[in-house]
């Protein structure tokens, strides 16, 4: 009798140990729903786009997106967890595998897709110039010779020292955040990137009214969500969450929350797949 008591006993010990693991792995298969997280890459330092506020939230385009975009593969917002991502460190977050996916103005180029898998794109913006707004600076080419601030990493810095003005004087910095403050004691002439993230530094209430964008489209910044290379199951869900964002008004909606204050003349949703040159 007391074997059998302690083989009974065993046996629903062992099922509630098989139960607890199924379940838990039911959780992982099927999105968030045993509360599992997933990690999602950001700025945090791009005012409209990805930024952290002081009380720990974010906000921007960007983040909600990622937010819309986790929620259709199965994850409630307080699930996700929005993890920095510098555009130095976004290909090997990938494949260290520190991310899910990432939706930080990762524009879409051949030479990152050899390292990364795109969906998408989502926002199509277009490399422009940040200067005070009593400067003169017109064209590209009146770069050469003065000082530009970049972000290390950005193709907007490989952009201007190719093709557009050789000649300038780039400095590059960790965060966009860092150019913007230098742009505004002097210490460089012109801050440049895409028009979108210069947009929401130029609307913040400390900046405003004191610099003024260039209006120049000196490329076409084509918007992707970057996931681990050949994670194709995952970009196909990506897509399709996009799909739908668009068609039910929520991009529309982020677009005009996120850029509306700063009059930002943004282009239409682009068609999932179709890259503008």
């Amino acid at each position: 009798m007391k074997l059998r008591k302690v083989t009974a006993a065993a046996a629903v010990v062992l099922a509630l140990t098989v139960s607890a693991t199924a379940c838990s792995s039911n959780g992982k298969n099927g999105g968030g729903a045993s509360g599992d997280k997933i990690k999602v890459g950001i700025k945090y330092d791009q005012p409209g786009l990805g930024l952290k506020q002081p009380d720990g939230s974010f906000s921007g385009f960007d983040v909600d997106v990622a937010t819309y975009v986790a929620k259709q593969l199965g994850y409630k917002p307080n699930q996700i967890e929005f993890v920095e991502t510098k555009s130095a460190d976004r290909e090997n977050a990938l494949a260290r595998g520190d991310v899910k996916f990432i939706v930080a103005t990762y524009s879409i180029t051949d030479e990152r897709k050899q390292k990364v898998d795109f969906a998408g794109p989502y926002l199509l913006a277009h490399q422009d110039l940040l200067v005070k707004k009593n400067a003169k600076i017109i064209k590209g080419k009146d770069l050469n010779g003065k000082k530009l601030c970049s972000v290390t990493g950005s193709t907007s810095a490989q952009n201007i020292t190719k093709t557009i003005a050789p000649h300038a004087q780039l400095q590059q910095y960790s965060g966009y955040s860092e150019c913007i403050a230098g742009l505004q004691t002097g210490a460089v002439d012109a801050v440049t990137t895409d028009d979108s993230i210069l947009a929401g530094f130029a609307a913040q209430d400390k900046y405003k009214g004191q610099f003024k964008l260039a209006g120049l489209k000196l490329s076409n910044e084509n918007y992707g969500i970057g996931v681990k290379k050949g994670d194709t199951a995952t970009v196909n869900k990506i897509n399709t969450a996009l799909e739908k964002m668009v068609k039910d008004g929520s991009w529309a909606a982020a677009v005009k929350k996120n850029f509306g204050p700063a009059d930002y003349k943004n282009e239409p949703a682009p068609k999932i797949g179709q890259i503008v040159k």
